[in-house]
């Protein structure tokens, strides 16, 4: 269910961050389902626990999922399936723009077709 690319120059923390917010948005992660314990998941994965803690941490700030003490992380209410959607949306768009960016595309190009839609 969950996939890190340990080839990728994407960070492991914003991939399985990432991954989480697409499980959401895609509805396999419902409202209050339980997440796995930190520990698992980092086990699971073949990653530092410190590092699904922060992804943890990150998710909760934004509000995608909470934590009951001593009962573990949940997904958020479904609300937060749209918010997820465009979080997922933003972060494509970013990095095709970084892309673009980088092989040459200026900045006032980029700027044109945002602008023309």
């Amino acid at each position: 269910m969950y996939h890190i690319d340990f080839a990728s120059r994407t960070p492991i923390y914003e991939q399985l961050y990432n991954n989480i917010l697409q499980l959401i948005s895609m509805n396999i992660l419902k409202s209050d389902e339980k997440l796995p314990p930190v520990r698992t998941l980092a086990v699971d994965l073949g990653i530092n626990p410190n590092t699904v803690s922060k992804v943890y941490k990150l998710l909760e700030q934004n509000g995608y999922i909470y934590t009951g003490i001593g009962r573990g992380s949940f997904i958020s209410p479904v609300s937060n399936k749209e918010n997820a959607e465009k979080q997922l949306a933003l972060e494509e768009f970013e990095q095709s723009a970084k892309k673009a960016y980088g092989m040459g595309i200026t900045k006032e190009k980029l700027i044109n077709i945002i602008n023309s839609l």
